[in-house]
């Protein structure tokens, strides 16, 4: 397993060691070990799974301190555009985001950390979306910022007549707008 560290501190792209032969393949998705090699210190406590199909574009999602989540995120199938937002006041790349493809070719995984909002985009025909969190749900925490926001201006690589994008998540704040406590 290889963590691939972003421009972004604390954001990194998760690469594992793939063994494939005739009968399939083989990789872990998780190993605490190097996590914490890697200062990594996680225990996950809530496993999620979506299912959407091309076009659809959810997010960005996150929840305030102190019930933000950091997430471990993947594809089971198909491809999408996943994308972090830095939302740390203090950090040198507030307002930045990282975009990366994960598909379940590449089997690449993103580690998004607390104080990120995060969404991404279906690419393929349909996709399975898998994340790891390290805090429960709490719909009284759950904020989000609009994912056509012209200051991030987000390129989610869907055509935005093709774009499928919950009412909740159009009507979400501005980056500017939207309330935000780390």
């Amino acid at each position: 397993m290889k963590l691939i560290k972003t421009e972004i501190q604390d954001l990194y792209i998760i690469e594992p060691k793939v063994f494939e032969d005739t009968r399939g393949y083989f990789f872990e998705s998780y190993n605490e070990k190097i996590f914490k090699e890697n200062n990594i210190n996680l225990l996950f406590v809530q496993d999620n799974e979506s299912k959407s199909s091309y076009g659809v574009i959810r997010g960005l999602h996150y929840q305030l301190a102190p019930y933000s989540q950091t997430k471990l995120v993947r594809v089971l199938q198909g491809t999408v555009y996943d994308v972090a937002v830095d939302l740390r006041k203090n950090s040198p790349t507030y307002g930045k985001w990282v975009g990366v493809e994960l598909s379940s070719q590449n089997k690449r995984q993103f580690l998004i950390p607390k104080g990120f909002a995060h969404g991404f985009s279906v690419l393929s025909e349909t996709a399975v979306f898998s994340y790891k969190c390290d805090e429960f749900y709490n719909p009284n925490a759950e904020r989000g910022i609009c994912y056509n926001d012209t200051f991030l201006n987000i390129d989610w690589k869907i055509e935005s007549k093709n774009s499928i994008v919950s009412d909740r998540d159009k009507r979400m704040a501005s980056f500017d707008k939207a309330e935000k406590n780390f």
